[in-house]
């Protein structure tokens, strides 16, 4: 993900937690939260629009399909087997 790109999601997901925050807050009337309820929905869609678009690179990748295939192997009741080769096991 490029510098610009995380700023922009980063950005996107401190905006969620400030919003969170405000909802939480006793003194937040229902109709400022349904407000922010309407923003944090916009802001979600932009996230996953920024995830569906970003490109991984190949190293990313195969970590990524290590831990789904550990994951479904632990889902399936089977042992996962370690990520790095350790001497001696």
């Amino acid at each position: 993900m490029s510098d610009s790109a995380a700023g922009n999601f980063d950005d996107l997901t401190e905006r969620l937690d400030e919003i969170i925050a405000t909802v939480r807050s006793k003194d937040t009337s229902l109709e400022r939260c349904l407000d922010l309820f309407d923003e944090a929905i916009e802001i979600g869609s932009r996230a996953v629009d920024m995830v569906d678009t970003f490109d991984l690179t190949p190293r990313e990748e195969d970590a990524l399909a290590e831990v789904q295939e550990a994951d479904a192997a632990r889902e399936a009741g089977a042992p996962a087997e370690p990520a790095s080769d350790e001497a001696g096991e």
